[in-house]
């Protein structure tokens, strides 16, 4: 079935991931730059219509390592996406979902937040290269959408 539900499979398996980030992606000040590795896994779940992804980040620069954790589900009625993300630098707390579909080999999903006390919306984008290369990155509007500023771009390369 080509409904959507089969658009994330190209990332089931081990990725190594080279982070680049804004240090303090909830202050829409920050303009330093740090970069950091990580390992990541992802796998289904529910038949299919979902999957869970795991990262383990080497420190950033002047941080301490983390763990993250993303859930997502395809919803086959809306045929949308929806991604929660939940990380040990924030004990108890999953964001948000995100939402969105995969069109013409771009994945877009949206969510309204409050970061840093900041009524945000936030956007994740997804590319992929061939089976063996991806790319995840996370923007910030502060302005209803009229403009975004990316502060978190995931380069991934499949590992053996």
């Amino acid at each position: 079935m080509n409904d959507g539900r089969a658009d994330f499979d190209f990332i089931f398996g081990r990725w190594q991931v080279r982070n680049r980030k804004l240090r303090d992606v909830t202050d829409p000040g920050c303009d330093e730059w740090v970069e950091f590795d990580a390992t990541a896994h992802a796998e289904p779940i529910l038949g299919g219509l979902g999957h869970v992804d795991r990262i383990w980040t080497d420190a950033p620069p002047g941080e301490q390592p983390f763990e993250g954790y993303t859930l997502r589900q395809f919803d086959p009625q809306a045929r949308v996406w929806r991604i929660w993300w939940a990380s040990s630098r924030n004990p108890g707390h999953l964001d948000p979902p995100v939402e969105g579909a995969w069109r013409d080999g771009r994945g877009v999903f949206d969510c309204d937040d409050v970061l840093g006390g900041h009524p945000v919306k936030v956007r994740f984008e997804w590319t992929r290269d061939g089976a063996d290369a991806a790319r995840w990155q996370q923007s910030f509007s502060y302005d209803q959408g009229v403009t975004w500023r990316t502060n978190w771009i995931m380069e991934l390369s499949r590992t053996a």
